[in-house]
């Protein structure tokens, strides 16, 4: 019986020392191709950037996976010389549901873009233009 009092107070103890504390979380970075093409049908995706190259059901819902903006860019260097060539492209799944609207874009493959970290947000969700 002494054990178990001991025991029981020895918990008390050490959960009387614990305290919640309110960490800011990390701000989860935002997807500007989820973004743009939530909602959308996959024919308008595919029409506008190509045919996919696999396909699979997943869960109710079928995910499409899909390469191409297939790009070269020349690199300059600092007196404007090529320095060399860089070779662009992106890879995605598209996941979409029973009715063709895609609910996800995971990229899969990525690289930094010309004009900013990622040449499949350039590619795929480019900023819109001021009318």
């Amino acid at each position: 019986m002494n054990i178990r009092m001991i025991t029981a107070a020895g918990l008390l103890l050490a959960l009387a020392g614990c305290t919640t504390t309110t960490v800011a979380l990390p701000t989860i970075a935002s997807n500007p191709v989820q973004d743009r093409w939530e909602g959308q049908s996959a024919g308008r995706f595919f029409a506008t950037f190509g045919p996919p190259i696999s396909d699979r059901d997943e869960g109710g819902n079928r995910v499409y996976t899909w390469r191409g903006g297939y790009k070269t860019v020349t690199i300059a260097g600092k007196k404007g010389e090529k320095k060399g060539k860089l070779y662009l492209s992106c890879k995605a799944d598209i996941v979409t549901n029973q009715s063709y609207v895609i609910r996800a874009v995971h990229i899969l493959s990525d690289q930094p873009g010309t004009s900013g970290s990622s040449y499949c947000a350039e590619l795929l969700a480019p900023p819109e233009k001021a009318s």
